[in-house]
């Protein structure tokens, strides 16, 4: 059992060193909920009348905009602190931190998966706080009851999801200035083009057939709709295994990108992981 407690003990230490750093940035926490916040505070409010929601799937009633935009705005703060993972997996690249974790005594995908489960606690922790001030400002969730177990696997596995794809983007993120540009690319497309403001059939009816096929094939939109559906205790349908299909890639694809004889090595060569051999950082 000394191998596996080892892991396990490595695991627990990245885990509380991510989540003792987010603990001094107070900064890191507020911005992370301004944008929801201000999402739901305003731009729900606003257009409440304006766009109404009919009953469908997974509601069974009519409801309010903002409890429509909840789930979405939730994935936003999974989907924003994924990327942040990924400018801090840059960051420590080019400090050279990574190289050092990377040659621990232990399998390279384990140290990955403990950085992504750090990624994923400090995910939900932000998403705890969203849910605590949207219920005291008067947008209540359906996320407590027998649904609770299947929210919170939706929850963690979107979180788990959207980290793995920060730590793809890290492996191709070469420097910190590349960064802002690169997420453009990545956060707004993903968010906007998803069910996170709008439902996918409104899409169809208004006659936005790109965005429709694009939306559809989002991963994020699944993401979503898992979250949505499994507040109220609905069948999601493929959703859950698009979501897990997605993480296993990414991640897999991320372990891949960091080994020093692939991916990894080739980054430092060009300049972007502390000035070592490329293949220093093997373990």
């Amino acid at each position: 059992m000394a191998g596996p407690m080892h892991a396990l003990q490595a695991m627990r230490a990245i885990v509380w060193r991510e989540v003792a750093k987010f603990s001094r940035q107070t900064g890191r926490l507020v911005s992370a909920l301004v944008r929801p916040l201000l999402w739901l505070a305003v731009f729900a409010a606003g257009f409440r009348n304006v766009f109404g929601m009919a009953i469908a799937e997974p509601y069974d009633t009519y409801i309010a905009y903002d409890v429509y935009i909840a789930p979405g705005l939730i994935g936003m703060v999974l989907l924003f602190n994924g990327m942040q993972s990924s400018l801090a997996m840059v960051y420590d690249r080019e400090m050279g931190l990574m190289r050092l974790l990377l040659t621990a005594p232990l399998p390279r995908p384990w140290i990955l998966f403990s950085k992504l489960t750090a990624t994923a606690v400090l995910s939900l922790l932000q998403a705890l706080a969203f849910v605590l001030i949207a219920w005291a400002i008067g947008t209540e969730l359906p996320l407590w009851g027998p649904q609770t177990p299947q929210v919170l696997l939706a929850l963690v596995s979107a979180a788990l999801m959207l980290g793995a794809l920060g730590l793809l983007l890290s492996v191709h993120v070469k420097q910190l200035e590349n960064f802002a540009g690169t997420m453009n690319f990545v956060i707004f497309p993903m968010y906007f083009m998803s069910t996170a403001l709008y439902p996918l059939w409104k899409l169809e009816e208004s006659g936005a057939a790109w965005v429709y096929q694009i939306a559809r094939f989002n991963p994020f939109t699944h993401a979503v709709e898992w979250m949505r559906y499994a507040m109220y205790g609905k069948d999601p349908g493929w959703a859950p295994w698009i979501v897990l299909g997605t993480l296993a890639l990414c991640f897999g694809l991320a372990a891949w990108g960091y080994d020093p004889q692939r991916g990894f090595g080739a980054l430092t060569k060009r300049g972007g992981g502390g000035g070592g051999p490329p293949g220093g950082a093997g373990g």
